[in-house]
């Protein structure tokens, strides 16, 4: 094979790899909730654990913010504060189902058209609490509407993850004041 030929190939490769990477898939291998409610789902949750990721290093007072958009998708508005020099920094983004809206399986975006996995596993009685995996097993957030779960409701979530492959003693437990 000449050298054209060679380079050719190793670049559509190349290319092949950048394109899956962007273009991946974004649902869970395992089931998420099949009897969602968006509208339950809207409004402020506090980040009770996470496993921390670039976005999120360094930050206290971590809440997400859920509302419709007029085109039907769901803006999404993630904040926290710095813990070293107490700035608030906060990522503006947007969501959408991936199959059927009675399903908890979203993608979400918060760099144009880059969308990565947003699975609701469970969500407690009258929509107070969530477990959410990302795409892989480098995305997971406990959430609750309140700053704080129940020892219960934590084993709970942590033997879940754990059975699921995640690293659950690596989560960053979030300060809430």
């Amino acid at each position: 094979m000449d050298k054209k030929k060679s380079l050719l190939l190793l670049t559509a490769a190349a290319a092949g790899t950048v394109i899956y990477n962007i273009w991946k898939p974004v649902k869970s291998t395992l089931p998420v909730i099949k009897d969602f409610e968006l509208e339950k789902y809207l409004g402020e949750w506090y980040e009770i654990a996470r496993l921390d990721f670039f976005w999120e290093k360094g930050l206290k007072n971590v809440k997400a913010n859920y509302s419709l958009n007029e085109d039907g998708s769901i803006k999404v508005i993630n904040s926290g504060v710095k813990i070293k020099d107490n700035k608030l920094k906060q990522s503006v983004g947007k969501a959408k189902f991936l199959g059927e809206p009675n399903e908890g399986a979203l993608k979400v975006s918060f760099f144009g058209p880059f969308y990565s996995g947003y699975n609701i596993m469970h969500i407690g009685g009258n929509y107070e609490y969530a477990l959410v995996f990302g795409e892989n097993l480098d995305y997971m957030w406990i959430l609750s509407r309140t700053k704080t779960i129940t020892p219960e409701l934590q084993a709970k979530y942590l033997e879940y993850a754990r059975t699921a492959g995640y690293a659950v003693e690596e989560l960053v437990w979030t300060i809430q004041e």
